[in-house]
């Protein structure tokens, strides 16, 4: 099993599921098609209106037969309104469909290409799902279903005279000519202007995340003139493919008015040779006017349908590359034994692995310190425990059983973790501790007191109902810390993963951390805690030292306290804890 997939899970899925999913609208698109069929058709009552108008009723001054022709035209609008508005109708339902079938999945793939890439991915597969379904229910769509209505069009008109049909397929090239040139023109242009204004945005919102250091420090002045740079680059080819777009339109408007009074002329020019009636003539410019149409509407949704297109390219890679989970058959209870062989892992854009060869074991009722000097992989070895680092290789067994045959929705609940950076989330404190699951208030304020956070929580103005806002920026970095921990101790997980837990606590709050650890393991958890702080190694019942991603030095804590203390020809560059 390759690293990747070991991490991941089995899968399965076919690798065109957009596609699949798409296709099942087939019926939805047939009434569309149909719909299209009666409202195009329609689309010729104005004309023949005109032509019985002109040629027939004016002629003969009948105004029963002006009133019966009027009341069967309104009759025909009314008809073509209603398709209109049911292929309209029917759009957004399917567009609403497709959003219930394929948000859950992207919203999957999004996460795991976030996990997959240790956050630094900046997915956009949302946005690719908005452009795709905002096209397949937009005017865009309406452009296509009419375009092929165009020949019939084209047809009428050679009806009524030759010379009115070639200028007529004269101008629908001309139009077909101008959609390409548009989208060679000006495509590619907008698309990187459109690049160029995300990455400038990306970079202005990640500099505010530190608005407080950026303005304690003075560095708004520097990071300005960065973001200035990007901005200035973006708005300047935002400017060159507006430009260009205006040009593309204003060449459009050219066409389109030269094609309504050139229609006219040579109507005119057909009637004062006696080939043409004056009420062919009229009916004949509308006609024109309505079978370039859907075309001149293609010049302007041809934009959108290149962004649909390629919106949809991205979805088919991202759901072709991470596609349905198969849940495996669930373990048993998970008991909290783990343990790693010959465990290495690696990064993107990095040669040398991270953590090469390491092989530990963890029972449960244990306490395992994990110490190493920055760098050494300490917290890509929690990761990998845990089944979130991406690139591995080697196994990492709990209870026996590859990490990545556990369910995750079975195994996370068994599971605690306080990364580094504590990620709190908008919400209550009781729903951070909960993990956002249902409320468990008793196991909720187990958690809090475990932690010693139960009395800190009720001086807050609403107590365990206090929102913390967004990312807990309403509390200290020591109460993030201590909440975090708090959510991983939540429901007694079986292996509690704390990564440097104590560098934001005070002294109580390290107290109080030796406790917890301390409870976890009379509880029969299994611990692995990184720390480069000496004061909770003696809660250790094993010490392991990585350096440059290798274990050197694993065993019982006296053992390896002993051979750190004692002198060496070739020391361990690791910092003697205190005893």
């Amino acid at each position: 099993m390759t690293a990747e997939r070991a991490m991941s899970g089995p899968r399965s899925g076919e690798r065109d599921e957009v596609l699949r999913v798409l296709g099942s609208f087939r019926r939805e698109l047939l009434i569309v098609g149909i719909f299209s069929m009666v409202a195009n058709l329609l689309m010729l009552a104005p004309t023949l209106y005109m032509l019985q108008v002109y040629d027939r009723v004016l002629a003969s001054q009948s105004e029963l037969t002006l009133l019966a022709l009027s009341l069967i035209t309104l009759f025909l609008f009314a008809v073509m309104a209603f398709a209109e508005w049911m292929r309209s109708r029917v759009l957004v339902a399917a567009g609403v469909r497709l959003d219930e079938q394929l948000s859950t999945r992207v919203f999957n793939a999004s996460f795991e290409v976030q996990l997959a890439q240790s956050g630094r991915a900046q997915s956009r597969a949302f946005n690719d799902l908005i452009q795709l379904r905002q096209f397949l229910t937009g005017n865009g769509i309406f452009a296509f279903f009419d375009t092929p209505w165009v020949p019939v069009y084209v047809a009428v008109l050679f009806i009524l005279h030759p010379w009115l049909g070639w200028m007529a397929v004269v101008f629908a090239l001309v139009q077909g000519a101008l959609t390409a040139w548009g989208h060679w023109y000006g495509g590619g242009l907008a698309e990187s202007a459109q690049r160029s204004a995300g990455e400038a945005n990306a970079f202005l919102q990640n500099k505010l995340r530190n608005s407080e250091v950026i303005e304690a420090m003075g560095m708004m002045g520097h990071l300005q003139r960065r973001w200035q740079q990007r901005a200035s680059v973006a708005v300047d080819l935002a400017g060159q493919a507006q430009t260009r777009t205006h040009r593309v339109t204003a060449v459009s408007k050219f066409v389109r008015y030269s094609q309504q009074s050139l229609a006219l002329g040579l109507g005119a020019l057909l009637v004062i040779d006696g080939q043409l009636s004056p009420g062919a003539m009229i009916a004949a410019n509308v006609l024109t006017t309505r079978a370039l149409a859907p075309l001149d509407m293609l010049v302007g949704v041809w934009r959108g349908f290149v962004i649909a297109r390629d919106a949809l390219a991205r979805l088919r890679g991202l759901l072709g590359q991470f596609p349905p989970r198969v849940a495996p058959e669930a373990p048993a209870r998970f008991t909290g034994a783990v343990e790693t062989r010959n465990l290495s892992a690696t990064a993107m854009g990095r040669a040398k692995p991270i953590l090469e060869g390491v092989s530990l074991a963890l029972r449960p009722g244990t306490v395992t310190v994990v110490l190493g000097p920055s760098g050494s992989g300490k917290s890509t070895l929690a990761r990998a425990m845990l089944g979130i680092w991406p690139k591995v290789s080697g196994e990492v067994l709990l209870d026996g059983v590859p990490v990545a045959d556990w369910p995750r929705g079975q195994l996370g609940p068994q599971l605690g973790y306080l990364p580094q950076d504590v990620e709190l989330f908008e919400g209550s404190i009781a729903e951070n501790i909960a993990r956002f699951a249902e409320l468990d208030a008793v196991a909720v304020v187990k958690a809090a007191r475990t932690t010693g956070l139960h009395e800190t929580i009720l001086r807050f103005p609403k107590g365990y109902d206090t929102p913390i806002g967004e990312a807990g920026g309403m509390l200290s970095g020591g109460q993030r810390q201590r909440l975090g921990l708090a959510r991983a101790v939540y429901g007694e997980p079986a292996l509690v993963v704390l990564d440097e837990p104590n560098a934001n606590l005070d002294d109580v709050g390290e107290a109080a951390l030796a406790r917890t650890v301390g409870e976890l393991r009379d509880l029969g958890k299994s611990v692995l805690l990184i720390t480069h702080r000496p004061g909770i190694v003696m809660a250790a019942d094993q010490l392991v030292v990585l350096q440059d991603g290798r274990v050197a030095l694993a065993g019982p804590r006296d053992e390896v306290l002993a051979r750190l203390r004692a002198p060496q020809t070739e020391p361990v560059r690791i910092p003697a804890p205190a005893a």
